[in-house]
């Protein structure tokens, strides 16, 4: 059975700590400050809670004393796939089922938050983005090139959490910036639960629904099966340029729903003849037009349930406030 785990605060003690979450939150007796220390040493004993949580009744936390924080500590690396769904692709006007080449790169750990936290919109963006997406969460240690399969995934991976990869499209796109433009601070609300996979639970990496709402609306929706580089695939990959420990994530990219469109090719030929400066201005001058784009007061919920509700990643709530 999964076991679904989240980092919290008590805003009456001070005390930080790791709980088990079913249908209430359990304190795991563990002295783990981040999550690789957690998985190495909590990980055993969440699993045993799980499996027979009425022993542990005592453990039970008063939740109007939490705050549930982001259950992925700094520090850590985050890899992250653009692209990786048909929906997405087709809004940029790429092939949604060639498959010539996974697109990687790179967030700051300093944009993580928590799943309840304001999202700050920079005063200098103007152009803000949402972006669902599905972490898996690395378990081991990978210091060289490996070949990962859907059979022996789980010897690398320790489960999956949800994550909003929050983007500046004037600064992504303009600038060729991919890791500044998604690495501000706040720019990724994280949790609020980790949830831990047993050996023949990573099936469920391709078994997952994806929604996204903002201001009640629905924007984005797909399915973990869509992805076009699937997560094995692309730890393969990763393997052969990337060293990974546990506590890593890997975005796995994005459905389509995004504020970002996409001129007609036609438009995109013509703003290729234009010089540089003209051309992007041009193109900030457009997309600043497209009321999706997210301003101060927006609020966004983010959801991550498997096909059978045995994965529930909870709901993350973020509000855009302003620099």
């Amino acid at each position: 059975m999964p076991c679904h785990i989240a980092r919290y605060k008590n805003t009456t003690s001070g005390k930080f700590g790791w709980a088990v979450w079913d249908n209430g939150l359990y304190d795991i007796d563990v002295d783990s400050p981040d999550t690789q220390s957690f998985l190495r040493d909590g990980r055993e004993l969440a699993f045993k809670m799980q499996s027979n949580l009425t022993e542990y009744q005592d453990k039970l936390l008063d939740e109007t004393e939490i705050e549930i924080l982001s259950p992925i500590t700094k520090p850590c690396r985050i890899l992250c796939q653009g692209s990786n769904y048909p929906a997405a692709r087709v809004e940029t006007g790429m092939n949604p089922h060639a498959k010539d080449y996974n697109t990687l790169f790179h967030k700051s750990d300093a944009s993580i938050t928590g799943p309840a936290s304001d999202i700050i919109k920079p005063s200098h963006v103007k152009l803000l983005d949402y972006e669902v997406e599905l972490a898996v969460v690395i378990g081991a240690d990978i210091k060289e090139s490996v070949t990962v399969t859907r059979d022996n995934i789980h010897q690398y991976v320790a489960g999956v959490v949800m994550v909003h990869d929050v983007t500046a499209r004037d600064i992504q796109i303009p600038q060729v910036q991919f890791y500044k433009g998604k690495s501000y601070r706040t720019f990724c609300p994280t949790g609020p639960y980790l949830c831990l996979l047993s050996d023949d639970e990573t099936k469920y990496l391709e078994q997952l629904n994806l929604t996204l709402t903002v201001n009640g609306e629905l924007k984005q929706q797909d399915h973990s099966s869509n992805m076009i580089y699937k997560p094995h695939e692309t730890l393969t990959e990763l393997s052969q340029i990337e060293d990974l420990a546990p506590g890593d994530m890997i975005f796995t990219g994005s459905p389509g729903g995004c504020a970002l469109s996409v001129p007609p090719k036609a438009i995109v030929k013509l703003l290729g003849l234009l010089p540089e400066a003209v051309k992007w201005k041009a193109f900030v001058g457009k997309q600043a037009k497209n009321p999706e784009y997210l301003k101060a007061g927006d609020y966004i919920e983010a959801r991550i349930v498997s096909d059978d509700g045995k994965i529930d990643l909870g709901t993350q709530r973020n509000t855009i406030v302003n620099q």
